[in-house]
């Protein structure tokens, strides 16, 4: 066995939500790691990053920062990842970007790996850009792809309930903040979204376009159907933001192309890499969004067939958006393409 090679690894955004969650999994997965240089806006200078109980000084982005890196992940916005990326492949690394940058760009890789990592081609690890999917995007091509491989895949609808880290830790911040006030019978203004999240229900999630779908929902549907190179796969989707901390939940309906007893799915779902069935309606188990937090898996639960169509099959699935549908995913490109087992 060849020794694990040891990696120079950069972090934009290290002080954000997911640029934490980048740095403790980094932890917790004892990847491989040399150096680990953390970056971050002028607003973050004299600041720390806590790895490896040392306290690591956070850097500004500056010509010449990415040079000696073998890989960078970033996870700053997409003006950043557009003005800065392309920037870190000429000096020699590969960027995992988790923006919308570059996603739908037809040169550049949309992965996640237990569906379509063969993409990577990772025989010899070059400079390049491989992007990241949008969270909820993630967890649904997941659960997704081995009904696709078994099955077929004719339709798909799906409706997201997303938790407000999806949005950052100022929105984490205001429905905290919202719920004090509310249970004081004190007013709120909302800052971060365009009404009061706390006790409620926001059926948008983006800019809305022309047709009536907000950004979030374009998103799921492009990116689907790049990840699992299904280019004129019927698929719609209604993106909610809800009131809960964090993990994504989704009510999925899916129709095959081929007839199957729930029994095969359930079978199917819990020997696919990534999936944990949690189905027991006697019991009244089902994944929920506080179960995931804070854990790895995509989880899938209420499997049940359609009452009108015998192809059509109900979903709920939920993942810890920090995790699996940002960082963790990231994290696992990188181990895909440097042959890291786990």
């Amino acid at each position: 066995m060849s020794p694990i090679r040891m990696l120079k690894v950069g972090v934009v955004g290290a002080t954000g939500l997911v640029g934490q969650e980048f740095i403790k999994i980094f932890e917790q997965r004892k990847f491989p790691i040399e150096e680990l240089r953390p970056f971050a806006s002028l607003n973050s200078q004299n600041q720390h990053v806590r790895f490896r109980k040392q306290d690591i000084p956070v850097r500004a982005l500056e010509d010449g920062c990415f040079k000696g890196l073998d890989v960078v992940f970033f996870s700053a916005g997409e003006q950043i990842s557009l003005d800065w990326a392309p920037r870190a492949v000429t000096e020699g690394c590969i960027v995992i970007d988790n923006s919308s940058a570059f996603r739908m760009n037809p040169e550049v890789p949309l992965v996640v790996p237990e569906v379509n990592g063969t993409v990577l081609k990772t025989d010899t690890p070059k400079p390049q850009i491989i992007a990241n999917p949008n969270c909820s995007t993630v967890q649904l091509v997941v659960a997704l792809e081995p009904l696709k491989k078994s099955f077929g895949i004719e339709r798909v609808q799906v409706a997201s309930y997303q938790s407000v880290s999806g949005a950052g830790r100022e929105a984490i911040e205001e429905l905290k903040s919202q719920c004090l006030a509310i249970l004081n019978n004190n007013s709120v203004t909302p800052s971060v979204f365009p009404h009061q999240i706390a006790f409620n229900n926001i059926p948008q999630i983006g800019t809305f376009d022309e047709t009536g779908f907000c950004s979030e929902e374009i998103k799921v549907m492009n990116e689907t159907r790049k990840i699992m190179d299904l280019p004129d796969l019927k698929i719609s989707a209604f993106t909610v933001r809800v009131p809960s901390l964090n993990s994504h939940s989704e009510a999925v309906w899916v129709t095959l192309k081929q007839k199957a007893h729930r029994e095969q799915i359930i079978s199917l779902l819990n020997k696919s890499p990534g999936i944990q069935v949690i189905d027991s309606l006697a019991e009244n188990k089902y994944p929920t969004a506080f179960h995931a937090n804070g854990t790895d898996p995509v989880y899938v639960g209420r499997i049940h067939r359609d009452l009108n169509d015998p192809h059509t099959w109900l979903l709920w699935v939920v993942a810890d958006n920090l995790r699996k549908g940002a960082a963790l995913n990231g994290i696992q490109i990188a181990e895909y393409i440097y042959k890291i087992d786990q």
